[in-house]
């Protein structure tokens, strides 16, 4: 049966995703066998796929692929997070256009609406990543909220509250007034604006005298508590004791004395707002100030504002700025630039304010989290984010833990009448809690916050086992702790410290032990690629452009571990023509006709160097993936199959035009084909499965795929034959390279002599003569007169041109060579002369520089020796 001209990716995609899915091959049940275990970092399910997915998932899939045909029970688990603040903020909106307002609904009402929406948008994504070729145990979706997976987080909050982990208070936190609830430090996102810098007079009273404060935010004056000034500051030590009023409102409030004050920064005095500023709150507590809350959950000005209440805070800003102006209480105003919080969800302005909250400990915890990566037992791919690891673990702060919301894990905390409080799962055991305290159940009811969403996917690589409900469980202790975790460095802190602190408080076991991080997909520019920009493209759209191996492939060339790829749509191309040449290589070998003789010695010759150089690439790519270079792997794979086999050996073995090929060489070279599928399947299962069931390799089992075929093991190689073979393509491209140069016709034959010392270049011979297309091939001792002449590794080779020279031109050629070289020389003197350079160096670089010379040397030697012979 013929094999179709082109490659039909979408074709192939369809029909083997699904053959994969019918036979049951991504399933995964505990055996015998060693398990590799992959969760994957879940998705929202309010997202869509994006480029950094892409980039992701692919590199998970390459490795469970990769497990899974080493004979490993390779179980990837798939799933989505319920991203309180996102869902939520989606649902609200939804509901808005309906004409619905959040105030209006009941909790339950509310949650009725939102599980409709999850329901209708939150598997998109999962369908999204079945077109890259995820090969997921699909059967073993879970999701955040799962109830299983609810009663787990719920289980955690009651354990850590009982160990003394989590407690209740009023702290300062960081509060988004778009999504209306508080925030971790980790989920606040800084960024630099350019803002104005506000110089406001306030009067010392009964006086004219006035005092200049500089703000950047002249609407938070009216919380304003106290002017301090440093006591060591002499411009402002007449200020002692006095008071000051708050401009617009009249308040009085005192000037007080503190060293926190920076004499050089500003107007060297600071006015405290405890309200609305984490170190003005400290300052406050110490001072016994009073704390003015003047802002709304909305970012609106509340009453205790007295002016502008109702207002958005940024519009307050600007019209307070003109009425200060027009009591002349603005001395001047500036371009400033400062940091700024940001939500790293909602992007909204972040709001510092008082709040009671739910907060966890987390210094003890923290502290085996550290041990684990400091000993090696969890391994950072790669090793430079461990200083921000340490950093961050060693200056953690409690973690707020408590949200604002209605979708997500509802806090297991009930209050009485009184306000007094108890954590329990049911209400049940409340009241049973409350009885015991010897306190009313009188209007008992459960506390409205629920957790925040990384409190639940810290529990991730357990509870998708169900290892939390169940410690017990076959199936969490044969897959726990997991392989390999991929994801993103923006979430080592929100989400990978996290599950070692949650699993090493229930397990005393780390969850995973290698964390690959990605780099951040980016345009050509260097821009991240976001939806804002513009820049980035619909990865759907590409798979259906290039096809979904070409994507995989285009993404993984240029994404080195840990470094931000700059991404463009040329890397997709390339992959499509790899893959299209595989296809093409195919095609060649089935359409040859095959004579019943024994292969020849020269194609026995070629097969031992293939077979070498295989398992040579081999080691190089084992190398890489051991050291997580997903990146070099893929090139190393690349460039066996494009350079090594098609461009080279296939070309060795090929029949001449028309004739046929010895059967004994053909099963060789179909061998070799199948174990270039197998070795090149994690990267481009789809193009792979589909040759795999050719029937040029013979009828197949519906089991044999090369999904579960074994991947190829490294065998004993003959390094002499491979550096051999080096220099016989060596020669090869040389006189290619000549024919090129001089404008001589490929088909016309030349003349090669070779005064060979060091190799036996006879078993090579007929397969230099094939592919350089010598007419006269021979061994001389002495050097030939009036030939080009080059070296092979350390033999000198000569061709001889006759009238297909233009003397003239080759003499200025060699010329030119020649004062390359001789400066090329000069910097290695240079080098090799350099004192510091020598006593630095490594041994094995000094002694490459000393190679160069050499081999600078002798070329010169050669050429000098050709531009004499040509007179």
């Amino acid at each position: 049966m013929s094999i179709a001209k082109t490659y039909n990716p979408k074709e192939a995609e369809e029909k083997w995703y699904a053959y994969w899915m019918e036979n049951g091959f991504f399933r995964s049940t505990p055996d015998e066998r060693e398990p590799y275990t992959i969760v994957m970092p879940p998705p929202n399910v309010t997202g869509v796929l994006h480029m950094g997915h892409m980039l992701n998932n692919t590199i998970q899939d390459v490795l469970i692929r990769r497990a899974r045909m080493q004979g490993k029970n390779a179980c990837w688990v798939a799933g989505t997070d319920h991203a309180s603040i996102a869902t939520e903020a989606k649902v609200v909106a939804m509901l808005k256009e309906q004409g619905i307002d959040k105030k209006s609904l009941t909790r339950e009402d509310f949650l009725t609406h939102a599980w409709e929406w999850k329901e209708k948008y939150g598997g998109i994504i999962l369908k999204q990543l079945e077109k890259l070729g995820a090969s997921c145990d699909w059967e073993r979706t879970k999701f955040t909220m799962d109830p299983d997976l609810s009663e787990s987080v719920v289980d955690t909050f009651i354990k850590f509250y009982n160990a003394g982990y989590i407690y209740r208070g009023v702290r300062m936190v960081n509060w988004d007034p778009q999504g209306k609830t508080a925030l971790s430090d980790e989920e606040v996102i800084r960024k630099e604006v350019n803002q104005k810098l506000y110089y406001i007079r306030y009067q010392v009273k009964d006086s004219d005298a006035y005092i200049i404060i500089a703000t950047t935010r002249p609407e938070t004056i009216m919380a304003d508590s106290a002017i301090c000034i440093n006591p060591n500051d002499e411009r402002y030590r007449h200020l002692k004791g006095k008071t000051v009023l708050v401009p617009l409102v009249n308040r009085e409030i005192p000037v007080i004395e503190d060293e926190y004050v920076e004499m050089e920064f500003g107007t060297g005095c600071l006015k405290v707002t405890p309200a609305h500023d984490l170190n003005d709150y400290e300052l406050g507590q110490k001072h016994n100030l009073e704390v003015i809350d003047i802002l709304n959950d909305d970012g609106t000005l509340n009453e205790k504002a007295q002016i502008l209440v109702g207002e958005d805070r940024f519009i307050a800003r600007k019209k307070i700025a003109k009425m200060l102006e027009e009591v002349a209480q603005i001395e001047k105003i500036e371009d400033y630039k400062s940091q700024v919080g940001f939500s790293e969800r909602t992007d909204a302005a972040i709001e510092p304010k008082l709040s009671m909250q739910w907060f966890c400990k987390m210094d003890k915890l923290a502290k085996p989290a550290l041990e684990y990566v400091e000993d090696g037992t969890i391994k950072l791919i790669p090793e430079k984010f461990f200083a921000s690891y340490k950093h961050w673990m060693e200056n953690v702060k409690d973690w707020c833990i408590s949200r604002q919301l209605w979708w997500g894990q509802r806090i297991p905390a009930w209050y009485n009448e009184r306000n007094e409080w108890v954590v329990a799962k049911t209400e049940a055991e409340a009241i049973a809690l409350f009885d015991e305290q010897g306190k009313t159940t009188v209007g008992i009811r459960q506390e409205d916050d629920v957790l925040d969403t990384w409190f639940s996917s810290g529990l991730w690589p357990m509870s998708v086992f169900d290892g939390v409900r169940h410690p017990e469980n076959p199936e969490f202790n044969y897959y726990y702790p997991t392989n390999d975790l991929v994801t993103a460095p923006e979430i080592l802190f929100f989400w990978v410290a996290r599950m070692i602190i949650m699993g090493h408080d229930y397990t005393q076991k780390p969850p995973f032990r290698n964390v690959y991080l990605t780099g951040i997909v980016r345009d050509k520019l260097g821009r991240k690629m976001s939806k804002s920009l513009g820049n980035s493209p619909d990865p759907i759209a590409l798979m259906e452009q290039y096809g979904t191996d070409g994507v995989r492939v285009g993404m993984l060339l240029s994404s080195p571990a840990g470094n931000d790829l700059m991404f463009d749509v040329s890397y997709c191309e390339q992959g499509r023509n790899f893959a299209n040449k595989i296809w093409n290589a195919f095609r060649l070998v089935k359409g040859w006709e095959t004579v019943e003789t024994p292969a020849t010695d020269a194609q026995k010759t070629a097969a031992k160097w293939f077979d070498s150089r295989f398992n040579q690439a081999l080691v190089e790519i084992e190398g890489h993936f051991a050291d997580y270079r997903l990146s070099d792997a893929l090139m190393a794979t690349y460039k066996l199959i494009w350079d090594d086999f098609c461009a080279w050996y296939l070309e060795l073995v090929k029949p001449a035009y028309q004739a046929p090929i010895e059967r004994e060489t053909l099963d060789t070279v179909i061998g070799f084909f199948e174990k270039i599928l197998a070795l090149a399947h994690p990267f481009m299962p789809f193009l792979t499965e589909e040759l795999w069931h050719d029937e040029l390799f013979g009828a197949r089992e519906a089991a044999d795929c090369v999904i579960v075929a074994a991947y190829p093991t490294v065998a004993a190689f003959d390094e002499t034959l491979i550096k051999e073979f080096d220099v016989v393509q060596q020669v090869i491209s040389e006189v290619r390279s000549i024919r090129n140069n001089k404008g001589i016709s490929p088909k016309v034959a030349l003349p090669l002599a070779i005064n060979a010392t060091t190799i036996d270049f006879s078993k090579y011979q007929d397969s230099i003569i094939k592919l350089a297309n010598i007419a006269e091939f021979s061994f001389v001792k002495e050097k030939v007169q009036g030939a080009v002449s080059f070296l092979a590794g350390k033999d000198e080779c000569y061709v001889a041109l006759e009238n297909n020279i233009d003397v003239d031109a080759e003499k200025e050629r060699i010329a030119k060579e020649i004062v390359y070289l001789e400066g090329f020389l000069i910097t290695v003197d240079k080098k090799l002369s350099n004192e510091r350079f020598v006593q630095n160096a490594k041994p094995e670089i000094i002694q490459n520089e000393r190679n160069k010379k050499a081999d600078a040397e002798a070329k010169i030697a050669i050429l000098q020796e050709s531009l004499a012979s040509l007179g």
